[in-house]
């Protein structure tokens, strides 16, 4: 009997499928362009639709984590700090802006100091970690077992030899960038060490998301390092490396109140990793320069995007120029929209890529998008080898926006990130003065030749444009 039913079972299966996939689709999917084509795969395709909706689809990063977040970040009130009150009208209804996206006050009374490549970076992080007298948090993206890794190790290691409590997350996907892991041989010198959602693809896998790309460390409260680099050789461009695993960064040294902000993200990245709760401290650094700074954490478990909202408002409110440096620029509707609009406002609007990125797939996506920001009057600058890694971005004379976040799909809706704005006329000068010698190393492009290239480029660099959401 069932024999003889079993195609209307089915069929009756498949429906209840594609009806159920529909729904959570419509209750949940923010892009309407992916609503629409989820919901056509699922109906288009029977069964298949439905269980891949379910194994691709769902985003259970958020899910997790928005579970295990006490206080979910939304929208929040205005706060009037001094900090804010202090960066004068014209960058006041901006500071209001920020408040609005995120859980952080602007704080003022910081020191950040600009760290260009390993030479400088790592130096300075082995310094804090070897005057440590109590903890040691560290969050990155990819910790190599290569040279560059090795001096941490040991240098973690002497810091537990005399009492000093060390924990490092590493991202899951991250720490098999090299073979063998250095997780064992952290934990084998007393650090304790957890994998940032655990997952079993292959190390080559490059283009993964849902991941942690944050890349912090805070030495007992009080000293605080975040920015781009990883903890990789290839960073130490004085290394007798083959030019192509060079890589320039920049990261920054921060002290002062901000520094509270960043221990407190790494304490909820532990806690989400490990179900473990870290001693809060109330511990707060007193006022050590006179940059105004804040944290703004982002991830797929926050209800708005605060990178990219942030990215957006600092477009909105520039009055004279632009300049941004991204290793990946793979750029939404409204990105390029607020690129554009402020193009036309009279804004110069400037922007470094590599000329040679390090993801195939993603410089080809991003060639085929530059003209919809080049027709309006930015300007694109390809900078030559080695590969910059920097994320930059400065707007007019006083504001600065740095950290982890790259101006992709990734980094803006699919990754863990942590970039800090900065209110100050001489940081911003400094990084002025660094992006001043990328760009005297750099060719501009133009629309002409963008629209020169061959066809079969052209058919494969728009081939890729249509994974960006992806990329």
């Amino acid at each position: 009997m069932l024999v003889e039913y079993w195609p209307h079972v089915l069929a009756a299966a498949s429906i209840a499928a594609a009806v159920g996939s529909t729904i959570h689709i419509l209750l949940t999917k923010r892009d309407s362009r992916a609503a629409a084509a989820w919901v056509g795969l699922v109906w288009l395709s029977p069964i298949i639709g439905p269980a891949l909706y379910y194994l691709i689809g769902i985003n259970r990063i958020r899910r997790r984590a928005s579970a295990m977040r006490p206080h979910p970040l939304t929208v929040v009130t205005p706060r009037h700090s001094n900090a804010a009150l202090d960066v004068g009208a014209g960058r006041r209804s901006f500071v209001d802006f920020v408040d609005r996206v995120t859980d952080e006050p602007l704080v003022p009374g910081n020191q950040v100091d600009v760290l260009c490549n390993g030479e400088e970076a790592y130096p300075a992080m082995l310094e804090a970690i070897a005057g440590a007298t109590e903890r040691i948090t560290m969050c990155t993206y990819i910790f190599d077992r290569d040279r560059a890794g090795q001096q941490f190790v040991d240098a973690f290691e002497k810091a537990v030899a005399r009492g000093v409590e060390v924990r490092v997350i590493i991202d899951a996907v991250g720490a098999r960038y090299s073979f063998p892991s250095i997780i064992r041989t952290l934990r084998k010198v007393g650090v304790k060490v957890a994998r940032f959602s655990n997952a079993w693809w292959p190390w080559q896998m490059r283009y993964a998301n849902l991941r942690t790309h944050r890349k912090i460390l805070v030495v007992d409260d009080h000293i605080g390092f975040t920015g781009g680099m990883n903890v990789r050789e290839g960073c130490l461009l004085e290394l007798d490396l083959d030019a192509k695993h060079l890589t320039q960064d920049t990261h920054f040294r921060l002290r002062g109140p901000v520094v509270a902000q960043l221990n407190e993200v790494l304490a909820e990245d532990w806690e989400f990793c490990t179900r473990k709760k870290l001693p809060r401290t109330d511990h707060v650094e007193h006022e050590m320069g006179s940059v105004r700074c804040r944290s703004i954490l982002d991830g797929p478990d926050m209800r708005l995007n605060p990178i990219h909202w942030t990215v957006i408002g600092g477009l909105a409110q520039a009055q004279e120029r632009v300049r941004i440096v991204t290793p990946y620029f793979v750029p939404d509707r409204e990105i390029i929209a607020a690129l554009n609009t402020a193009s036309l406002r009279g804004v110069l609007v400037e922007i470094i890529l590599p000329a040679k990125g390090n993801l195939r797939t993603v410089q080809w996506a991003s060639t085929a998008l530059l003209w919809q920001i080049l027709e309006h009057g930015c300007r694109i600058f390809l900078a030559e080898p080695p590969f910059d890694h920097s994320k930059l971005m400065l707007v007019d004379n006083d504001w600065s926006f740095v950290g982890s976040a790259n101006w992709d799909a990734r980094s803006f809706r699919l990754n863990f990130e942590l970039n800090v704005e900065c209110h100050d006329e001489d940081l911003c000068s400094r990084l002025y003065e660094l992006t001043d010698k990328k760009l005297a190393r750099a060719k501009e492009i133009s629309l002409a030749d963008v629209d020169g290239r061959s066809l079969p480029r052209r058919v494969r660099d728009n081939a890729a444009r249509l994974l960006a959401p992806y990329l």
